[in-house]
């Protein structure tokens, strides 16, 4: 059966959800303006409850452990720098894209070059410049945890690697780590196709030099 990835983005959270299957070129394409207005980090439409205010002691302790993942190598990380990212990305906003892979591989099938495109796009906007993105590899349970753990790690790269050479992104904002089948986005059914996605969660942070 032919297996594919799907991609989700989350930004200060943005994710991009993933499914089976050889998708129609654009047919799933969700527009760039659409994506980046999903992106927009909370402080920009925060509103003046108090209840809604970020805590800076928090703040500075997800900025501090950022900067010691960036620039990483996504196989280098340690299981509890894995748990971080995920514990900073849970309660962010997020979008679903639907980006796939071709069969046992990290390339981007041909019919899902147009999303990652409006991906780019709406990350390399001026708003975005210097913050913080993760990009995160899912997979589904069909496999061993071994393969998973590999195919999520180098899905995640060929994203990253795509933005940064097709899009001038730089490269130590984009930080990418993998969870093969270890956190399914329907654990009632850790097979189906839906578990298949990348997470790119927009941390909300500014490089130091922004």
């Amino acid at each position: 059966m032919t297996r594919s990835f799907s991609l989700s983005l989350l930004t200060i959270g943005a994710a991009l959800s993933m499914t089976a299957g050889v998708a129609l070129a654009g047919s799933d394409t969700v527009p760039a303006a659409q994506i980046l207005n999903a992106l927009k980090p909370k402080s920009a439409t925060r509103g003046l409850s108090a209840g809604t205010q970020v805590d800076p002691a928090t703040s500075a302790k997800e900025t501090s452990f950022l900067n010691t993942v960036r620039n990483r190598q996504t196989r280098s990380l340690s299981l509890g720098e894995r748990q971080e990212i995920a514990d900073i990305a849970a309660n962010k906003p997020k979008i679903d894209l639907e980006i796939h892979f071709d069969y046992n591989s990290a390339e981007i099938a041909k019919g899902s070059t147009q999303a990652v495109q409006e991906l780019g796009k709406a990350l390399a906007d001026a708003s975005m410049k210097g913050s913080t993105f993760v990009v995160a590899g899912h997979t589904d349970a069909i496999g061993s945890e071994a393969y998973n753990q590999d195919l999520s790690e180098r899905r995640a790269d060929t994203i990253k690697n795509y933005l940064v050479e097709h899009y001038g992104l730089n490269g130590s904002d984009l930080v990418t780590v993998g969870y093969g089948k270890t956190r399914p986005k329907d654990p009632s059914a850790p097979m189906d196709p839906t578990n298949r996605r990348v997470q790119v969660v927009n941390m909300d942070t500014k490089t130091a030099s922004q």
